[in-house]
Order: C-alpha cells, then sequence, then structure tokens
C-alpha cells in the first residue's frame, strides 16, 4: 500500500502562487506515475497534471500549461504541484494520486486539499 498526504492548500489573491506537496509513504518502489487532479464544487473530478515517477517525464491539461508545474523529488518520496497566475477558476480541492507499473487506474489517493483563489 502507498499513502498519499498532501499539503499547501489555502487561500491567495488572482494572480498569486502556491505550491501543493504530496508526501507518500509505504511502499514508494510501487509508484510509476504520479497524477494531481482537483474538484471545483458542482464540477466533475478533472486531471490537472501528472508525472512520472521514474523520469520526471510531465503532461498537463491545457487550461494550466504555462501555470502549474508539475514534479518529484524521489529522494524525499515527494511530488509537488507549483501553481503561478492563479485565476478563480483554479478554486478547487486538489488531489494528488498515485498509480504502480501497469496498473489501468490510479490505486492510491490522498485527502486533498482546498486551494481558493479570491478574485
Amino acid at each position: 500500500q502507498v499513502q498519499l498526504v498532501e499539503s499547501g492548500g489555502g487561500l491567495v489573491q488572482a494572480g498569486g502562487s502556491l505550491r501543493l506537496s504530496c508526501a507518500a509513504s509505504g511502499r514508494i518502489f510501487n509508484i510509476y506515475y504520479m497524477g494531481w487532479f482537483r474538484q471545483a464544487p458542482g464540477k466533475e473530478r478533472e486531471f490537472v497534471a501528472g508525472v512520472r515517477w521514474s523520469d520526471g517525464s510531465t503532461l498537463y491539461t491545457d487550461s494550466v500549461k504555462g501555470r502549474f508545474t508539475v514534479s518529484r523529488a524521489n529522494a524525499e518520496n515527494t511530488g509537488y504541484l507549483q501553481m503561478i497566475s492563479l485565476k478563480a477558476e483554479d478554486t478547487a480541492v486538489y488531489y494528488c494520486a498515485a498509480m504502480g507499473r501497469g496498473a489501468a487506474e490510479y490505486e492510491y489517493w490522498g485527502q486533498g486539499t482546498q486551494v481558493t483563489v479570491s478574485s
């Protein structure tokens, strides 16, 4: 099993920045890919960004390209989501999730952290 704990959420003004962290523990060697998702009130959960644990290759949804940066620090067993130029529409609960090699879906989820951007 892998346990994920997010931190770093909060209230920020539009145009501001936040960095989310996702600390992993347990069977860390199981992690192949880490993704960040968000869910705004009344909306479906959506994929935001992802990073392959082995080589750091990344993927972003179009709405955050150029503003969000996903990364990981293997030695710290931690993933990060750096967010700049935040907009009101970025307001949501943000979740990190992880999957093992060969998995068809994300197997492990964090508890979520609230990000609120005031306009």
